[in-house]
């Protein structure tokens, strides 16, 4: 009974890996294809069934002029704009998280509960809803095509995420730690920053990371907020289609956008784990 758990167990393990890792394959695999190899049928296995070129991924560095679109500028601002958003959504959401959790506020009839919706109804509108809104308080400031404006944007887009996921996480930690902190001299900002903040590090990465890929795969105001002088890349790679879809240049653009990504889960993964409050408490 035990060996065939393990057999069912590492078959369903291999089958996911497989459909996960497959779609990577086939990108990495076109990445290196013309428009001949491309069109003349599935073809796999480099000099075996097609001859590799390195055309899809020269394209991403030649300029408009040579017939190409370079994405290093792109990159980079996806960088910066990615990483100050999330850094400051984090920042601000988990201070909001952790009044949320650990104080009490009513207005009225609206509660602590209430509050956490209203962030996280945010993220439920339709982002056309509020295009105009940030189109318009944008152009107001002279941040329209700017890296200012996309950061303002994207953390109002991205707080909620981080408000939502620490709220869930610090009504998690117990209390008792804040307790234990005070009792030894803290005040209340000594306890979050000394005490709580530590044992949630999996929580804040967790956070984190969501809030990075969220502003990372945003292209619907990346491309309605920019013009000409700034650029995302999701708004470049979509810029590489024409009458002909070039499936060479797109794979290996695609895999260039996606490798942020699976680099930072790799780093992170290992603090992902919630057994580090394990003796937290005296």
């Amino acid at each position: 009974m035990k060996s065939l758990y393990y057999i069912i167990k590492y078959t369903f393990i291999t089958l996911w890996s497989v459909f996960v890792i497959s779609p990577f394959l086939w990108a990495l695999s076109t990445s290196f294809k013309n428009a001949n190899a491309v069109t003349g049928g599935a073809t796999y296995i480099p000099w075996l069934q097609f001859q590799p070129t390195m055309e899809g991924w020269r394209v991403l560095v030649k300029s408009g002029g040579q017939g190409g679109i370079d994405i290093i500028a792109p990159y980079i601002n996806s960088i910066v704009v990615t990483m100050s958003a999330s850094v400051i959504s984090l920042t601000l959401g988990t201070l909001a998280a952790y009044s949320l959790s650990r104080f009490t506020f009513k207005v009225g009839f609206i509660k602590n509960n209430d509050i956490t919706f209203f962030f996280i109804s945010q993220r439920i509108m339709p982002p056309i809803v509020l295009s105009i809104p940030f189109f318009i308080m944008l152009s107001k400031f002279g941040l329209l095509d700017s890296l200012p404006g996309l950061v303002i944007v994207y953390v109002a887009l991205l707080m909620p995420i981080a408000v939502w996921i620490m709220v869930d996480f610090f009504n998690g930690v117990p209390r008792e730690i804040d307790e234990t902190a005070l009792i030894d001299g803290c005040n209340p900002f000594q306890a979050f920053y000394k005490v709580v903040l530590p044992n949630s590090i999996p929580g804040l990465i967790v956070a984190f990371l969501f809030c990075i890929i969220f502003g990372w795969n945003d292209f619907f105001f990346a491309f309605v907020l920019t013009f000409t002088k700034v650029q995302l890349i999701p708004v470049a790679i979509v810029a590489l289609n024409s009458s002909v879809t070039p499936w060479w240049s797109l794979s290996a653009s695609a895999l260039v956008s996606v490798a942020p990504l699976v680099i930072i889960a790799f780093i992170v993964e290992r603090y992902l784990s919630k057994g580090n409050l394990s003796g937290a408490l005296k």
